[in-house]
């Protein structure tokens, strides 16, 4: 079964909690603090596997939580760092952010890896927190939370070829003629729903993959038909090879199909359209006394574009195609700003803290600074509880809260802490 697109819930896995701890040893007075930090949390890694060809496990299963590190003990013994979750995802599969619809990463090589949701970081043990002012500390950092969010998983095919052309004009037999694959062909008007991949043999062992792409129809490039799942496809092909009847039985002109596709190219991605095409005239076995593939050949000679007449049953024609197909591929150059997609995603710089007014009218302050703050935080002791007042303070919290208009009973409400505002 072929999934080229899923939804999954990613989480990373939280900080250990650092420990409260004082050494209690025989002729050792005064001992002082020595409680470790917590371990790392779980790294969620996305991973391209080459093994790996469709998105279909993600139907089965949607939720991936990394482990959390250990907590930090006595002794200044840290706490172990949990293991990284990697998921696996085909080559060709593009991670979007389904929040912001940015796209996070898009993994095109073997082994390449994308970090979607760091780990969380480990609490620190009391011993940090010992000054001159105080040297028995008695609190520790709680562990940071690990981050969350849903993905949406995109495969665009991975293909050297692609095999394109209106339904039922024999794209699955010419890959079923000189490959291995096996796409469904019959003797009725039906198109292809899900891409195929063949791998192409020629002499002295070279080879290339090619794919039948699911056909298109007019008014694809605004999701008639399968629309986006085909154009999708085509985006990360090589060379693309335009499959034509020239028959004629159907009633069909290839020069309007032609015209058509490309003109569908052009307003699903301007780019589609400078992708090497060369055309492949299929069914002249059918030809009788039509002049279609004359017309087709004096049509493509204005435009400087290679024909070869095939006919993808009995196998005429193919061998001079392929071999043209692999000179061009090995002729090919990637385009710059197609390298420069490779990745996208990059942290950005978020202010500390930002100060909104909420629909119930409490005053929400988010930030990555002040969370992580308020979710590393023991309020439950009293010495922790100082420390974070002290920090509050520091930030002028205050301050701000106040020429946003914050009255005496406020509500105010961080991370998932409420606090009520006194002066």
């Amino acid at each position: 079964m072929f999934i080229d697109r899923a939804r999954i819930f990613v989480q990373s896995g939280r900080g250990g909690d650092g420990m409260s701890s004082f050494r209690h040893e025989k002729f050792v007075p005064k001992g002082g603090p020595n409680g470790g930090d917590g371990g790392q949390g779980g790294d969620v890694i996305l991973e391209a596997d080459s093994n790996v060809n469709t998105l279909v496990d993600f139907r089965f299963r949607r939720l991936f939580k990394a482990k959390p590190g250990g907590k930090g003990q006595g002794s200044n013994k840290y706490g172990r760092d949990a293991e990284d979750l990697i998921i696996t995802v085909p080559l060709g599969t593009v991670i979007k952010d389904e929040a912001s619809g940015k796209i996070m990463a898009d993994l095109s090589r073997d082994g390449q890896q994308a970090v979607i949701a760091k780990g969380g970081r480990g609490g620190r043990g009391n011993w940090h927190f010992r000054t001159s002012a105080n040297r028995t500390p008695t609190f520790a950092e709680l562990g940071e939370p690990g981050e969350e969010r849903w993905l949406r998983l995109e495969l665009k095919v991975l293909a050297d070829v692609g095999l394109l052309g209106y339904p039922s004009v024999g794209k699955s037999s010419i890959l079923r003629q000189v490959s291995a694959a096996e796409p469904e062909v019959a003797a009725y008007h039906f198109t292809t729903l899900n891409p195929i991949l063949g791998v192409v043999g020629l002499s002295d062992q070279r080879s290339f993959v090619m794919a039948d792409i699911p056909g298109l129809i007019d008014g694809a490039s605004e999701g008639v038909g399968l629309g986006h799942d085909f154009l999708r496809h085509i985006e990360r092909t090589k060379i693309l090879v335009h499959v034509l009847d020239v028959s004629g039985l159907e009633g069909r002109d290839p020069i309007e199909d032609y015209e058509k596709i490309n003109a569908e190219l052009v307003k699903y991605n301007e780019k589609l359209s400078h992708k090497k095409q060369i055309v492949a005239a299929n069914k002249i076995d059918l030809l009788g006394n039509s002049d279609n593939l004359e017309r087709l050949q004096a049509y493509m000679d204005t435009r400087d574009v290679e024909l070869y007449p095939i006919c993808a049953v009995n196998g005429t024609g193919m061998d001079a195609l392929l071999e043209r197909v692999w000179t061009l591929l090995t002729e090919y150059v990637e385009e710059p700003d197609e390298i420069d997609e490779e990745v996208v995603y990059k942290a950005v710089d978020k202010p500390d803290f930002e100060i909104k007014r909420d629909d119930d009218g409490a005053f929400v302050i988010t930030g990555p600074r002040v969370e992580r703050l308020v979710a590393m935080t023991n309020f439950d002791d009293d010495q922790s509880l100082r420390r974070f007042q002290r920090i509050w303070r520091y930030m002028e919290l205050d301050k701000l809260l106040q020429e946003k208009g914050i009255q005496e009973g406020n509500t105010v409400r961080i991370y998932s802490k409420e606090f009520e505002y006194r002066k």
